[in-house]
């Protein structure tokens, strides 16, 4: 079983993506695992929205990321959903080089 599928990829080595404040419009570095930052600009927390991805729905989700990386997964996305995600979405993000 080949567990190294793309979509858990962003997870397991996590990059820089630069999304806008909704708030200010400061241009912000936010990690690919990452759901929340505070704008060193505004001072507000930016909260972005996450992606669907292969570990709501995979059932070897667990074991192809790793327990803590599938429980940090599982956390920010619940944390983006009650605080009501006001940035981007990690689709519409841009990587950073």
């Amino acid at each position: 079983m080949n567990f190294g599928c793309p979509g858990a990829r962003k997870l397991k080595q996590p990059e820089p993506q630069e999304i806008r404040c909704p708030f200010c419009g400061y241009e912000l570095e936010i990690w690919t695992d990452e759901a929340m930052l505070k704008c060193p600009a505004c001072k507000k927390e930016v909260v972005r929205k996450i992606a669907a991805s292969c570990l709501d729905w995979c059932k070897y989700a667990k074991e192809c990321v790793g327990h803590s990386v599938y429980e940090d997964y599982l956390r920010n996305k619940d944390y983006a959903q009650k605080e009501g995600a006001q940035g981007q979405d990690s689709a519409d993000s841009k990587r950073v080089a």
